[in-house]
């Protein structure tokens, strides 16, 4: 029993290697794929926070994505299908993207506690110059 089980297991992690679809004709680059799904999520998280945003400033999701990176719709859902087939560069791609997402939530936090601060200050320092 123990060695149908180990064998399984051998034959799924060689089956996991295989390439389930041959690369597009005009695939989109990884690195340049990876550009574009942070642009994705970015923008989905805006969607979500503010539905007003993007209409506001006439902006598509898809639509602008494919006119900033030059490229289309076919291309797009063919380089990422391509991509998902090979699970391990996939989730390499992902784990890029949410490191640079935490990287910009750090940023963003220290700019508010920075400007939170300089408010603090200014605030101190009026409350100060009225009392005297």
């Amino acid at each position: 029993m123990r060695i149908a089980l180990f064998l399984c297991g051998i034959v799924l992690m060689a089956g996991c290697k295989e390439k389930l679809i041959d690369p597009p004709e005009n695939l989109i680059p990884q690195d340049r794929m990876t550009d574009i799904l942070y642009d994705l999520a970015v923008l989905n998280g805006i969607k979500s926070t503010s539905e007003t945003l993007l209409p506001n400033y006439e902006i598509e999701t898809m639509p602008y994505l494919y006119k900033k990176y030059g490229v289309d719709s076919v291309q797009f859902v063919r380089s990422d299908q391509y991509y998902a087939s090979i699970p391990q560069e996939y989730q390499k791609m992902y784990e890029e993207i949410k490191s640079r997402l935490e990287e910009q939530v750090k940023r963003i936090d220290a700019a508010r506690k920075q400007r939170n601060d300089s408010i603090k200050k200014l605030t101190k320092k009026v409350r100060d110059s009225l009392e005297q």
